[in-house]
């Protein structure tokens, strides 16, 4: 009979008596290894804002890509093993792009986030799946985009659950920016503000010094419903006005 907990987390679909998945569990605390990234909704659409590690002076800062784009209205930014991302993000982008082959119409941003939950639990000991993976993925997602039925921000964790937040942070910082978070939010605050309160939070959990090189942030605005990658420039003039 298992006694000890290192006896039930050999199996990723292994239950313990008290009803855990170990292997999910310590896919969770992966995340909290990962860099920060913070999430905000508001009327005018949604701000995504992520830390980049660049851990040496010879890293070309550009190659690390910590948000990208799903659908023109459509953007994630992840947290934990990025490599696992990869095969998150590629089922998101076929899914968004066959709806619109299909349907003629942009896949609304919950559809998408649920098409990733339903591969995010497709891990199993079998190999009998294309996508199966032998274990949940390490990773951490957060979907901003803006639909027919407004802006959206959808959290997604390795256990497959996707909850709908007005702002989350995910990552090694995420306890102190979620309770600044909490602290600053307001359901009227405009896109601009968003950005300034992204980046000033930012600046408080991370270890390196906030500047262009080692943020990346985006917007997907409600108006337009449009994907935009801040440039250093941009970034910078958002610090300026901090």
């Amino acid at each position: 009979m298992f006694l000890t907990r290192s006896e039930y987390d050999h199996g990723v679909n292994t239950f313990s008596p008290e009803g855990r998945l170990f292997q999910v569990e310590y896919a969770i605390e992966a995340i909290k290894l990962g860099s920060t990234a913070i999430g905000i909704k508001t009327p005018e659409g949604v701000v995504l804002a992520v830390e980049k590690r660049v851990t040496s002076s010879l890293i070309i800062p550009s190659t690390i890509e910590k948000i990208v784009e799903i659908d023109s209205h459509i953007a994630c930014a992840m947290s934990g093993l990025i490599a696992d991302s990869k095969t998150l993000i590629d089922k998101a982008r076929v899914e968004a792009q066959n709806h619109w082959f299909n349907y003629d119409e942009k896949m609304s941003v919950e559809a998408v986030t649920q098409a990733v939950s339903d591969l995010a639990l497709a891990f199993s000991d079998q190999e009998d799946e294309v996508y199966a993976m032998s274990r949940p993925f390490g990773v951490a997602l957060l979907f901003a985009g803006v639909d027919e039925n407004g802006p959206h921000l959808f959290h997604l964790e390795p256990s497959g659950t996707f909850i709908e937040y007005e702002a989350k942070a995910i990552g090694s910082g995420s306890e102190g920016a979620q309770q600044n978070l909490q602290d600053i939010y307001h359901k009227n605050m405009t896109l601009k503000e968003a950005s300034k309160h992204a980046l000033s939070i930012l600046k408080q959990v991370m270890e390196e010094k906030l500047n262009a090189t080692n943020i990346e942030m985006c917007t997907i605005s409600a108006k337009e419903k449009l994907f935009h990658l801040f440039t250093k420039e941009e970034i910078e003039d958002v610090i300026k006005e901090m």
